[in-house]
């Protein structure tokens, strides 16, 4: 990857008969000028979406990032950031832009290349991953995929911010735009449906295919009220029917892996966390998962673990089995074979009493593809925060096929929280917290079930300790992970038996809740 900025000029060729460029630099030219003058939130969206393309690829330094389309490159630069400057990434325009100026302002790691042939320049080389916004239209979708697909290395993906084909709004004004052509802006493209898209992508071989709605902000939603709803726009993402209202649409994709050698990449640079993570895990029937799950983290984080405690809860499936192999091979596994009765907040107490490293992290099995966010994690924990909190309603956050019925009552449940304790935080109750030993120490965990994440996300805030919240993802399990045994209606119960707990303590006694100076953050 070359590291000064350089432009590949390069004649039109076969590929330029197929894919129509001219109209694909000519939707560029627009988007750049739509993004620069008439999105007032230009700023925050770019980098909303940069935090989408790491949360739902989870990158790891070094992975390489092709970016179709990337106008003047004000997104190309929110990746740089988002990514923290350590992934290569190539920034590919189909037309420069009047006062583009090539190299001004970038990163390092970034190389601009204009293309006046596809893939031209780029035929011999492969990324990780492939990016690019409003690529698509019936006229190139299958010849751009194609081409796209060759990009690839083995387990590569591509996610695409594609304009909404289902939006009546948007089918309204392309409509009436046949009469009134200024109100396509020089988009006239055709778009695919869903149904076409999934056809095309599997018909290429591509897997993992996800078309997702994503972001509801979008003109003629009024300047002042797009700054502070972005919460309100990951729940309407995730509402059937109201889903079809949404801006854009993620589509991502994957083209299949192959086994390859590990690399000996380590997500480590805090000397003061070196041997120090405790980590505790409740298992119930997760012999799929916990496997895969320890093998990841030793891979990642190595230095800092201490130990893995792993907490059978009562398995019926070859968890306990899979748990005795890893403590065989692995000396820093602590496993825990718990008696009836089960509980998720009980196999948690058990393995926060058994860990002793200086800081404890939670989690849950299937946490396994959101390991490269845990990173974020461990730095608010070196920069001296007591307590950090992995936030999926974050602005920042990735939130894809989670339920609705639980997005209205998790968000029930925060609003009445954040009324009565005036604490601002946006969610306590992810089962992704790492907390300081004097934390741990102080907690006294009574919920038996899952309403035990209220518990040790609540708890530590009321007792004052220093917080902050890290923005991650959530992607509803997939089928080779078994399924959740959380259920709403039997756990509902218990969450507003820990807020009632809570608000009598914090109200009429047991100071220990309310003795230390209030030093959240969010």
């Amino acid at each position: 990857m070359a590291t000064n900025m350089e432009v590949a000029q390069h004649h039109p060729q076969a590929n330029y008969r197929r894919l129509n460029l001219q109209a694909i630099g000519t939707r560029e030219q627009v988007s750049e000028l739509y993004w620069s003058r008439k999105d007032p939130i230009n700023e925050l969206r770019v980098l909303w979406r940069a935090l989408t393309v790491r949360h739902m690829f989870h990158i790891l330094p070094g992975e390489t990032i092709l970016e179709l389309g990337c106008g003047s490159g004000r997104f190309t630069k929110a990746l740089v950031k988002a990514t923290r400057g350590e992934c290569p990434i190539t920034a590919a325009t189909f037309a420069l832009l009047p006062g583009y100026k090539i190299g001004n302002g970038f990163d390092a790691n970034v190389e601009l290349i204009s293309l006046h042939d596809f893939p031209g320049p780029l035929g011999c080389r492969r990324f990780h991953y492939i990016v690019g916004s409003n690529l698509l239209d019936l006229e190139n979708a299958s010849e751009f995929l194609q081409e796209m697909q060759s990009l690839l290395l083995p387990g590569g993906r591509i996610l695409l911010f594609e304009t909404n084909p289902w939006n009546p709004f948007f089918r309204l004004r392309r409509r009436v735009g046949k009469w009134l052509p200024f109100l396509n802006r020089g988009d006239e493209r055709q778009l695919p449906n869903q149904i076409h898209l999934y056809e095309l992508l599997s018909e290429l071989g591509f897997i993992r295919i996800l078309a997702t709605p994503y972001d509801f902000l979008y003109r003629p939603v009024p300047k002042w009220f797009m700054r502070i709803a972005r919460n309100l726009s990951l729940i309407l993402e995730n509402t059937p029917g109201i889903r079809r209202l949404a801006g854009t649409i993620l589509l991502h994709a994957q083209i299949p892996p192959r086994e390859i050698t590990k690399s000996p990449l380590r997500l480590v640079e805090h000397k003061e966390l070196y041997r120090a993570i405790s980590i505790v895990v409740p298992c119930h029937n997760e012999e799929m998962n916990v496997e895969p799950l320890v093998e990841g983290l030793l891979q990642l984080y190595d230095e800092y673990i201490y130990e893995l405690i792993l907490v059978d809860d009562n398995s019926t499936d070859q968890t306990r089995q899979v748990l005795r192999w890893l403590a065989e091979q692995e000396p820093r596994v602590v496993p825990i074979y718990r008696q009836p009765p089960n509980g998720v907040g009980l196999a948690l107490r058990d393995g926060l009493q058994a860990a002793t490293g200086k800081y404890v992290l939670m989690m849950d099995c299937d946490f396994l593809h959101i390991l490269p966010e845990i990173r974020d994690m461990f730095d608010a924990a070196a920069e001296g925060y007591e307590v950090v909190l992995g936030s999926r309603f974050s602005r920042e956050s990735v939130l894809i096929n989670y339920p609705l019925q639980k997005i209205l009552c998790n968000r029930g449940f925060h609003v009445l929280a954040s009324l009565l304790f005036h604490r601002g935080i946006r969610d306590f109750t992810n089962n992704l917290k790492l907390l300081r030993r004097n934390v741990v120490e102080n907690l006294n965990l009574e919920a038996a079930w899952f309403a035990v994440n209220a518990e040790t996300g609540l708890k530590p805030v009321l007792m004052g300790f220093r917080v902050k919240s890290v923005p991650i993802s959530w992607i509803n399990r997939t089928p080779d992970q078994g399924q959740s045994s959380f259920s709403l209606l039997k756990n509902g119960l218990g969450y507003v038996d820990v807020l009632s707990r809570l608000v009598w303590k914090t109200r009429f006694g047991f100071r220990n809740l309310a003795t230390r100076t209030n030093k959240t953050g969010n």
